[in-house]
């Protein structure tokens, strides 16, 4: 086998988000130790979602902690998914931080509209219930993503059919978590499915539209 040279470029910035990412997991780790073991049994497991779910606590320090790894993880995927397919002439430091703060803010808005939706027709408990299942799902997936850029900087050329398999991937699995979470709360929705549509139209798919102009321009 012939070696091939790999040209690096300066990505030290790079290094220190993932250490970033790896440190908060392992506080998170530390300071959670029984949510963090049945948190990544999540795949094979639904007991974190069914105990730490009656909590109703979609906030709760952990899934903070967890949430901002998402967004850093997701955040970087975007980027070399950005530089992969689109040529700017900004530094990669301001591409990378433009779509994290695109991404973050994206993430408070929907869940403050959603809060506030869940208010407005008193399920509080239901809507904080939806919103910890989301989330915690998210931040699993957000693990994958997390590797899957790990090994994109490190080990191989980022190539189009590799990252639309990641990106893919994780957009299936986006799409399966929403079906369990949707067949969780079967009951709700039947009973309010013009609601449901609305919801789903205008949080679920429209704000990444939104995120994907917002990134491409």
């Amino acid at each position: 086998m012939q070696a091939t040279e790999r040209i690096y470029e300066y990505q030290d910035w790079i290094t220190i988000i993932f250490l970033v990412c790896f440190a908060l997991l392992v506080l998170a780790k530390l300071l959670f130790p029984q949510r963090f073991v049945e948190f990544t049994s999540l795949l094979n497991s639904s007991k974190f979602i069914v105990f730490k779910g009656k909590e109703n606590k979609a906030f709760h320090a952990f899934n903070i902690l967890l949430l901002a790894v998402q967004a850093l993880a997701v955040s970087l995927f975007l980027y070399i998914l950005y530089t992969y397919f689109f040529d700017s002439a900004n530094s990669p430091i301001i591409i990378y931080i433009r779509i994290l703060t695109a991404y973050f803010c994206l993430i408070l808005i929907k869940a403050g509209i959603e809060k506030i939706i869940g208010n407005i027709f008193e399920l509080d408990e239901k809507m904080d219930y939806y919103l910890f299942q989301k989330i915690s799902y998210r931040n699993f997936i957000s693990l994958f993503l997390l590797v899957i850029s790990l090994f994109l900087v490190y080990s191989f050329n980022p190539t189009g059919l590799i990252i639309g398999l990641a990106g893919g991937s994780a957009i299936i699995a986006n799409a399966i978590a929403l079906i369990i979470i949707f067949r969780r709360n079967q009951n709700v929705l039947s009973a309010n499915w013009f609601y449901f549509i609305l919801y789903l139209c205008a949080l679920e798919i429209a704000p990444y539209i939104i995120l994907y102009k917002l990134i491409t321009n």
